[in-house]
């Protein structure tokens, strides 16, 4: 019974694992980064990027470059509850080991004990480096709503 299980397992997973490429290594990073970032641990967000990574934060007025300024620039968020939820986006594989990743997220800052939500955009080039996936640029904005 154990080994019908162990090969009905392998027979459903294998697949998956087999087809998992460039795009959708990618998305996991997405997944990643907003699991991080809502995290609160500004450590575990930097780890997510390459050590060389450029990152124009939402709310910042400077190019942050490298982990240590990743990790400078996360740190007001540290144990502050805010959280990331990622939206709608679309994957753009460059080759074998760059992808673009573009589209929407939704921060939810704590401020004054209150959950507020900041609608934003952003843009991601994610790269594959000694066999690991790491975010190498990320750009991140306010979006802009529709009047209607």
């Amino acid at each position: 019974m154990r080994k019908t299980a162990l090969l009905l397992f392998a027979v459903c997973w294998l697949p998956v694992a087999a087809f998992a490429g460039p795009a959708e290594e990618a998305n996991a990073v997405v997944q990643r980064w907003s699991a991080a970032y809502s995290s609160n641990d500004p450590e575990a967000i930097a780890q997510v990027y390459t050590p060389d990574a450029l990152l124009l934060g939402t709310v910042s007025p400077i190019v942050s470059e490298s982990r240590e300024a990743i990790i400078k620039y996360s740190t007001p968020t540290k144990g502050s509850g805010n959280k990331n939820t990622i939206g709608e986006h679309r994957t753009i594989v460059v080759d074998d080991n760059a992808v673009v990743v573009a589209g929407f997220y939704e921060f939810t800052r704590i401020q004054d004990g209150k959950p507020v939500p900041a609608p934003s955009r952003f843009t991601m080039l994610i790269v594959k480096r000694d066999g690991e996936w790491r975010i190498a640029h990320h750009h991140s904005s306010p979006h802009v709503q529709l009047k209607q």
